[in-house]
């Protein structure tokens, strides 16, 4: 039997820009990959001062990217939002809870809500202060897609009403995130974007280590860190690496640094993309602590873990040998479970799965849970 072509209509933070967000690099991967499957996707994005600044893809070539200027304007998209098999509304959307709703009252195919932010989003809610979904909206989606595993997709359907969780990690195209030959450069390097709440933990397993060890060289790769922050000697700083240079960022590495948001930490079982992309580059990985970690790399084995600053000094002063190998398993777990093409398949499934379910009763909203 010929397998069904899906319309697809994604409204998502960024495609176009990837400077200061995780987001473009992980739609990037997923819906070229969807794509290949044979699907048609159309992909809305607001056209922010910010990231026509920064903007890094105009033609994606596996979707058409159209950018639109305010609500209003979307309006001229509703023929094709009323069209799609499925409609993808993501978090962190400009005017995200009003384009729910639109989305919702216009489609007539599946609509889903895919969180990249999931535990930040639920926080927010709960908060009062989310600007892009609220919890009745999130009894009203046909789907919820969820980078967030664990106990946080019970939490969704019990308090909130959810009518079908999912989750859907963040992938990695392995065509483009694969071993460089570039030459090794520093010793631990961290690729993210400055996160106020992230930064102690940054201070503790790099920042320390690096005024232990001052013979080393470290790295720190990101937008929005403040202009007055103090650089120890040994520790370079580089604003952005664009997607295309990842690769070759994490190959320069003996050790990619991984380090988690607090909030993602106290849900768990949230991995970053940062984790997929270093690994498939054939970079080692010392990472901090967080539950459902061991159920995507082991311990030892495919990841190491530091609570400290002596854990990362341990690390880096394994034989090589070891190094290596701990490198190995780690890309070819990737390799095995979270290539973009992989997670397209899922993303296919889930769909082709809320299509046959239907939309009934979305129509009439269910009240969340107080």
């Amino acid at each position: 039997m010929r397998k069904r072509s899906l319309r697809l209509v994604v409204l998502g933070l960024s495609l176009s820009s990837s400077w200061g967000n995780g987001h473009a690099t992980t739609y990037r991967a997923l819906l070229k990959a969807f794509h290949a499957r044979g699907h048609d996707i159309l992909f809305l994005e607001r056209d922010t001062a910010w990231y026509a600044a920064h903007r890094d893809l105009h033609d994606p070539g596996y979707c058409r990217l159209a950018l639109y200027a305010s609500l209003r304007a979307l309006q001229r998209y509703r023929g094709e939002i009323a069209g799609a098999d499925a409609v993808l509304v993501g978090s962190f959307v400009p005017d995200g809870i009003e384009i729910g709703d639109w989305v919702l009252a216009n489609a007539r195919g599946v609509v889903a809500f895919y969180d990249i932010d999931t535990p930040a989003t639920l926080a927010s809610v709960e908060a009062g202060t989310c600007a892009y979904l609220t919890a009745e909206q999130i009894a009203r989606y046909d789907l919820y897609l969820s980078f967030t595993s664990g106990p946080v997709l019970r939490r969704l359907t019990s308090r909130y009403r959810a009518r079908c969780t999912r989750a859907l990690y963040c992938s990695v195209d392995p065509g483009i995130y694969r071993p460089r030959p570039t030459q090794t450069r520093w010793d631990l390097g961290y690729l993210g974007t400055y996160s106020p709440d992230r930064q102690p933990v940054l201070e503790h397993l790099l920042f320390e280590p690096a005024r232990r060890m001052p013979d080393l060289r470290f790295v720190v790769a990101g937008a929005q860190y403040p202009q007055d922050m103090r650089w120890p000697a040994n520790i370079d700083h580089i604003a952005h690496v664009a997607p295309a240079q990842h690769a070759d960022f994490y190959s320069s590495l003996r050790w990619a640094l991984n380090v988690t948001r607090a909030d993602m930490v106290k849900a768990g079982h949230s991995p970053s993309v940062r984790l997929f992309e270093a690994a498939a580059s054939g970079a080692p990985i010392v990472s901090d602590r967080w539950p459902g970690l061991e159920a995507l790399f082991r311990p030892d084995e495919e990841i190491l873990v530091a609570a400290s600053p002596r854990d990362v000094l341990a690390a880096l002063a394994i034989p090589e040998a070891q190094r290596r190998r701990i490198a190995a398993n780690g890309r070819r777990r990737v390799l095995a479970q979270h290539t973009a093409l992989r997670r397209s398949g899922e993303l296919e499934s889930q769909l082709l799965q809320a299509i046959a379910r239907g939309r009934a009763g979305r129509a009439e909203p269910l009240a969340a849970h107080a």
